[in-house]
Parts: structure tokens; C-alpha cells; sequence
């Protein structure tokens, strides 16, 4: 293995370890010329028959990402109060989403668009090929927050959209078949972020054994 390689290899580990999520940022600019590299690097992630399923809107102006944020947390506030939680609980969780969105520099809004998959007639292969779908926009948003790290960004992914999609197209004006997923937020980190645990391999790995198969 040449020592180029494994610098490129070190760096790479070292990139992935380091990388936290960061929910606070400096009210600094984020440049174009390093959005758009973030955005070439999260559509060179691999994709289900090379399709490229994922949608990506950059949300950078503050009355949008108001509107974004107002209207999730009122689509929030309904959810949580028909379930009967307290709305003292309701309204921390929705001060805390609302500073999340609104604080960050930018909001980038990871979608899917499946009009280009294949088309099957039964419910069984056509959710399978909408999951493709959605596992390769995840693929996706990976590469995006490895980026965000490479470029010396936070980054942080709020999934809350997946609970309302319906909210965040109609804040946003999505194109239509634009299927909301998650939102990323990215800005130059106000805190390094916190280290959390994870779990032993031996608890999430497993090695199939041919001679404990039946026949």
C-alpha cells in the first residue's frame, strides 16, 4: 500500500470518528462555492439502479426558515396533544425545534423523488422500491455530513420531517413528488458537539454459519 493511500485511508477514519453532531452554530455565513461542493459530494453518494432519488432545498433565508419552523411546530403541537402529552413538554420541544431550524446559517431539506423508479403493480415491491429509494438519499445525506466536516462545518440531521411531510412541502412550495425526509442543518459550530456511545459490535454483527442451517 503506497503512503499516499494511507494518508488518504487515515484521514478518512480520522474524518468519520470526529464527526459529531453539532445543533449550535456562530451566526457566520456559510459560503456558496462550499454549499455547492457539499451538495456535489452528497450526489456522488451510490444510488438503487443509479437512479438518484434524492432532492436537496436549500433553505438559507430567515422568513422561510420562520415559516418552516412555525409551521412544523404547529404540526407538532396537534400530534403531541391529541397523544395527551403535556403541553408544557409540547412547547419546550417546539422552542427547542424552532431554534434549531431558525439559528442555523443553512437548512438543507433531503428529499425523495420517486418518478424515476421502477414501477411494480403490488404493494410488496413497490414499498420495497420506494425504501430503496429512501436508503439511497440517506446514502446520500452521509456523504453531505462528511463533507460539512471536511469543509470544517457542523452539521446535524433533524428527521422530524418524515412526520410531517405534507407541512413542509406546503412552508417550502416543494416541486411536486418531492417526498420530505430530513432536514440538515449546517454552520460553523458554536460548540465541538458531544460524544455519545455506541454500541459493541458483537451486539450488532452477526456471522451466519452454514452448519447451524437447516437443510
Amino acid at each position: 500500500m503506497s503512503g499516499s493511500l494511507r494518508q488518504v485511508q487515515a484521514k478518512l477514519s480520522t474524518m468519520i470518528s470526529r464527526r459529531r453532531s453539532v445543533r449550535r452554530y456562530l451566526q457566520l455565513p456559510v459560503n456558496q462555492a462550499a454549499i455547492e461542493r457539499m451538495l456535489v459530494a452528497a450526489t456522488l453518494a451510490p444510488s438503487a439502479h443509479n437512479r438518484q432519488p434524492w432532492r436537496f432545498a436549500v433553505v438559507e433565508d430567515a422568513d422561510l426558515k420562520d415559516k418552516l419552523a412555525k409551521a412544523m411546530g404547529q404540526r407538532l403541537r396537534a400530534d403531541r396533544l391529541a397523544d395527551g402529552d403535556k403541553p408544557k413538554d409540547i412547547d419546550g420541544d417546539i422552542v427547542r425545534s424552532y431554534a434549531r431550524i431558525t439559528e442555523a446559517p443553512v437548512v438543507i431539506l433531503a428529499c425523495v423523488d420517486t418518478s424515476d423508479m421502477d414501477a411494480y403493480p403490488d404493494d410488496r415491491r413497490r414499498t420495497a422500491e420506494h425504501l430503496m429509494a429512501a436508503q439511497s438519499t440517506a446514502m446520500a445525506v452521509q456523504n453531505l455530513l462528511l463533507a460539512a466536516q471536511a469543509e470544517g462545518f457542523g452539521a446535524c440531521i433533524m428527521c422530524a420531517p418524515l412526520f410531517c411531510p405534507d407541512t413542509v412541502a406546503d412552508a417550502l412550495r416543494l416541486p411536486n413528488g418531492w417526498q420530505a425526509q430530513m432536514l440538515v442543518t449546517i454552520g460553523v459550530p458554536a460548540s465541538t458537539g458531544k460524544t455519545r456511545p455506541r454500541l459493541p459490535l458483537e451486539k450488532m454483527v452477526w456471522r451466519p454459519d452454514s452448519s447451524h442451517m437447516r437443510p
